[in-house]
């Protein structure tokens, strides 16, 4: 039998706001996606999630069953995907789950992204690609960012152009055009959405701020911003990636520590600003050529941080990856089924123009159903 054009990508990311899943076919020369399923956290699976981004008691057993329950999360979404598109479970080649990172250090070697991909295997009864991450670490790599790849296979163009999803952490890819330089360059470039949910969440007591509101009835404290981009993090060049091991609570109280106490919209507005500005740098940085920038990933809703995108990113044109045709919550799930075919059909999934590793090198590990 021909093998099933059919794949399943699964994301949760460093947002925490649930997974995304995606059933995408890929008989054409693009993918097109025939069903989106967003399956949000129980909301005791999120804040066990939460708790294990940080050291505590009992880590590995917590750790255990937290990995446990998302794969069963993970089925449902899985289930809820194939009934919206019709599809039987048969009818699919694989999963791609990227799994929940809880730590990433890739100076030190290693990152760790909570799953129980073998569990979801039999949940589903679909083979399952996972731990997309450690091979290009063991490789010398940052095993992040991984979607540039498929950026540069959706999105690439005769034009050169910047594509940045904006998740928890957000990250540019800099796609070449024709007739200008030849490699694709990414990387994550700072917070995203990470400190600006955290943020809400302490002062309105939702989990995110809707439209961005909330920031925009605020105003930017320029001390507290200079404060913030003084992170030496924003100065370091790519191949760098990033995430709730230094962008998080403890991070952000220090530095708002050494001024007088903002207002909770002002600094709203500023870690709107801090998200925007770290953007808008890196693609001065290294995609100056860009003609248009293409924003994906849930900050692509957020209003106050597309309208501060578009000022500081301007002359380019700003616009969303639904221009394209996949809306911009879609694009890390599509782009983990991209990678699980890979990894399928043997072919490398990393750019190590991106991550720094020393070759390309096929992702993944493949668990039977």
């Amino acid at each position: 039998m021909t093998p099933s054009p059919r794949f399943i990508g699964l994301m949760s990311g460093t947002s925490l706001d649930g997974i995304d899943a995606v059933l995408a076919d890929f008989a054409g020369p693009q993918p097109r996606t025939l069903a989106h399923a967003h399956q949000p956290f129980a909301p005791a699976l999120r804040e066990t999630l939460l708790a294990l981004n940080t050291p505590g008691d009992d880590e590995l057993h917590r750790a255990a069953l937290a990995a446990a329950d998302l794969a069963r999360a993970c089925a449902q979404a899985v289930r809820a995907l194939l009934a919206t598109a019709g599809v039987d479970a048969a009818g699919v080649r694989a999963i791609g789950a990227h799994g929940q990172t809880v730590r990433h250090r890739p100076e030190l070697g290693y990152t760790i992204q909570l799953n129980a991909p073998a569990l979801l295997a039999e949940l589903s009864g679909i083979d399952v690609v996972a731990d997309f991450r450690s091979r290009d670490i063991a490789a010398g790599g940052q095993g992040a960012p991984l979607v540039p790849a498929f950026h540069a296979a959706v999105f690439g163009g005769p034009r050169a152009r910047a594509v940045v999803n904006i998740g928890g952490i957000a990250n540019v890819t800099a796609l070449p055009g024709a007739g200008g330089r030849s490699e694709v360059i990414g990387f994550d470039c700072g917070p995203g959405n990470v400190l600006l949910d955290l943020w809400a969440q302490r002062h309105l007591g939702q989990p995110f701020d809707a439209d961005g509101s909330f920031a925009a009835s605020g105003s930017v404290n320029e001390a507290l911003l200079d404060d913030l981009l003084a992170d030496p993090f924003f100065a370091l060049p790519p191949p760098k990636s990033t995430g709730r091991d230094l962008f998080n609570a403890r991070w952000l109280d220090a530095r708002l520590a050494r001024h007088a106490p903002p207002a909770p919209a002002d600094v709203q507005a500023t870690l709107t600003a801090l998200t925007a500005t770290g953007i808008a740098r890196a693609i001065a940085g290294h995609a100056a050529d860009a003609a248009d920038v293409i924003i994906c990933g849930g900050g692509a809703r957020n209003a106050a941080l597309m309208a501060t995108l578009a000022r500081l990113c301007a002359p380019r044109v700003l616009r969303t990856s639904d221009s394209l045709g996949v809306p911009a919550e879609q694009v890390e799930a599509l782009a983990f089924a991209w990678l699980a075919r890979a990894h399928v059909e043997a072919r490398a999934g990393n750019l190590p123009a991106v991550t720094g590793a020393r070759g390309p090198r096929v992702l993944g590990a493949l668990y039977p159903r």
